[in-house]
């Protein structure tokens, strides 16, 4: 080794107080839409165009689950401390609830769960703006699946 470099070392995943749920809400929303759209293909179709949207489909929605667990995890455990947890102690019971409706999205293509999983991360986002003093409105997305969302309200500079 010509240059010897120290290890680095640091106790978030991202920079000290950059954390935002919207990552988990967009990947939340985009798993809705790829349950949307795989269940508007044509069943029993055994065409090779079919079959490639089918596992694109199946495979994106696999990656955006995956994000949503991810994104809230990282937060959950690098954000959340002893004071959030006491102002909101059910965040526990409400990111196992993420972590398993995630895996159920991941497992089916079933409306009702990748909904659910919407307004769950949507409840992890409003607990989140409120342990940071910031209000928060519910609104409907503008784009598919136009379901609602939750954004903190916050003043202009």
């Amino acid at each position: 080794m010509i240059f010897k470099m120290p290890i680095a070392q640091a106790h978030c995943d991202i920079p000290c107080k950059i954390y935002d749920p919207m990552i988990a809400q967009v990947a939340a929303l985009s798993v809705a839409r790829l349950v949307d759209l795989l269940l508007e293909i044509e069943s029993g179709s055994a065409s090779i165009e079919s079959q490639n949207e089918l596992t694109r489909l199946v495979q994106e929605k696999e990656v955006q689950a995956r994000n949503v667990k991810s994104e809230v995890n990282i937060i959950w455990g690098d954000y959340f401390k002893s004071p959030q947890i006491k102002e909101h102690p059910s965040v526990h019971e409400l990111v196992h609830s993420i972590m398993m409706c995630g895996s159920k999205c991941k497992q089916s293509v079933d409306k009702s769960e990748a909904t659910r999983l919407v307004e769950l991360v949507n409840d992890f986002a409003d607990i989140f703006w409120q342990t940071k003093g910031i209000s928060t409105k519910r609104v409907i997305a503008p784009y598919p699946p136009a379901l609602v969302i939750v954004q903190p309200i916050l003043v202009d500079a």
